[in-house]
């Protein structure tokens, strides 16, 4: 986990998110967390990645935005935590 964000998201994203996850879920263990199969691919901008101790990535998204679902792509394309680090300079 490096972050967590809403923005840049319409209503019809997220209806379609939450139908997607539900799909998805292997675990909802509380209210508040849905662990789900990593298989969906999404495409973050973000204005810059910083080192954190909140996070057990060791970095955070600073104002990350949701740009959209990559439909085109799968889980073995996506950045890795260490491609992530490795922007934070």
């Amino acid at each position: 986990m490096v972050g967590k964000t809403f923005k840049g998201m319409s209503d019809e994203m997220l209806r379609w998110q939450s139908a997607r996850f539900r799909d998805l879920a292997i675990d909802d263990a509380d209210a508040w967390t849905v662990r789900v199969r990593p298989e969906q691919v999404v495409e973050i901008a973000v204005d810059g990645i910083q080192r954190s101790r909140r996070y057990p990535g060791g970095v955070a998204l600073r104002f990350a935005r949701v740009v959209r679902y990559r439909e085109d792509k799968d889980a073995t394309q996506a950045d890795t935590i260490d491609d992530v680090r490795a922007l934070g300079g």
